[in-house]
């Protein structure tokens, strides 16, 4: 345990000096492979700024791991708030994994919207084999059959309550939404159950269908679900994978999509680093930048194969990755389909955006009487309500889903 708290000890002098490269040298070859030097600078860059910029860093603590793995975390105080590098180290000394974790301390709390006494809830297993999931099925009080919808959380490895540091905005529509008499299916992704038995061919039809599929036949078996208003509500990725869903199953009565992006996006992850290094200007900023521009032109270019090492694409995303989302356009997709849709937008969104990407449902959608678009001025890209520039910052505040937001979703599938 010594030599983990040696080698964080090092890891967080290194970090303090910005010095990525040296930083990789200490990784395992499987981390090394996912994450470059430069994938690290930009997003210890931007979670340094959206924070106001690194004050201390506190000494490290050493967990308990798998048996070969020290887990240990570092404490970094930052000017307007705190976060933790977790990292894992090896017996062979070196680092298996490293994340930034935005958790201020704070407990999710239920929001005032939810009444548990309205609902029950248990577990569910979805798909079958080394790649099945669990998640949390949310049942109204009552016979029914009630309406029900299937939760899409964003892109990452994400849990079925899609928590972002204390948050966990599909555990507010969940519960707000089974307080007002709809059946809510909820899930992890398989990047957070099983992120170390992916393929290298994994793409995000990979992370989505499979289980999301899977999820509405399992509601469609509650004899409490009314089987014809099973919807999906994707937020995020989720949003913009929901409509390839349900062209896959046209079962599928609606859609809500919440901040679903439509710019491409190598475009919008170059977008997001430049508008997160201007919270924070300076030569670090600019080279994180610079890296994001250079591997988002890789990821547009034509010479893109599944053989690209993914430490030269944006965000560590494989090329097989990176190929499937160029080929899916979720505009004309969504336009094929002939179920409503309810399409939300935040206003202080910086990475999904009413310019960059609502603009795209607008264009296509907004002429249909079946779809109902909504801009929400003061919410951010979890939805949750705040004032002022939006900054990384926001996610690390305790908050909960705007209610507006809930109840008109929940007045949505009501009617449908």
């Amino acid at each position: 345990m010594g030599g983990a708290l040696k080698m964080a000890r090092d890891l967080a002098a290194l970090l303090q000096a910005e010095r990525f490269g040296e930083i990789v040298e200490l990784f395992a070859p499987p981390l090394r492979a996912a994450v470059s030097a430069e994938v690290l600078r930009l997003a210890w860059t931007t979670e340094v700024a959206g924070q106001g910029g690194v004050e201390v860093f506190d000494e490290p603590v050493a967990g308990t791991g798998d048996s070969d793995l020290v887990r240990v975390r570092i404490p970094v105080t930052c000017a307007n708030g705190s976060f933790t590098v977790v990292t894992s180290v090896g017996e062979n000394g070196l680092l298996q994994g490293l994340r930034l974790d935005l958790h201020s301390g704070a407990e999710w709390e239920p929001p005032h919207y939810a009444d548990a006494d309205r609902f029950t809830e248990r577990e569910v297993l979805l798909g079958t084999g080394p790649f099945a999931v669990t998640g949390t099925l949310s049942l109204p009080a009552g016979p029914g059959p009630w309406p029900a919808v299937v939760l899409l959380s964003g892109g990452g490895a994400f849990d079925r309550d899609e928590s972002s540091g204390p948050n966990k905005p599909l555990k507010d529509l969940a519960w707000g939404l089974a307080t007002r008499q709809v059946a809510v299916l909820r899930f992890d992704k398989v990047t957070f159950a099983h992120p170390d038995q992916l393929p290298s061919d994994f793409t995000m039809a990979d992370e989505y269908l499979p289980h999301a599929l899977a999820a509405v036949q399992r509601l469609r078996q509650q004899p409490e679900v009314a089987s014809d208003r099973i919807h999906l509500l994707g937020h995020s990725m989720g949003g913009k994978v929901a409509p390839r869903i349900a062209a896959a199953d046209p079962s599928i009565a609606g859609l809500v999509l919440m901040a679903a992006d439509t710019q491409p996006m190598h475009e919008a992850a170059v977008r997001v680093a430049r508008y997160l290094a201007a919270l924070a200007p300076g030569p670090s900023a600019d080279k994180a930048v610079a890296a994001m521009a250079r591997q988002a032109a890789t990821a547009a270019g034509a010479d893109l194969t599944p053989d690209t090492p993914s430490n030269q694409l944006p965000l560590g995303f494989s090329a097989a990755y990176w190929l499937d989302l160029r080929a899916y356009d979720p505009v004309a997709t969504a336009a094929k389909l002939g179920c409503p849709m309810l399409i939300l937008q935040g206003g202080r969104d910086y990475q999904v955006t009413v310019a960059d990407d609502l603009t795209g449902w607008q264009r296509a959608l907004a002429h249909r009487p079946e779809v109902a678009i909504r801009i929400y001025e003061d919410v951010n890209h979890l939805f949750l309500p705040g004032s002022g520039q939006p900054t990384p910052a926001d996610y690390a505040r305790p908050g909960h889903v705007d209610p507006a937001v809930v109840d008109e979703i929940a007045t949505w599938l009501a009617c449908r």
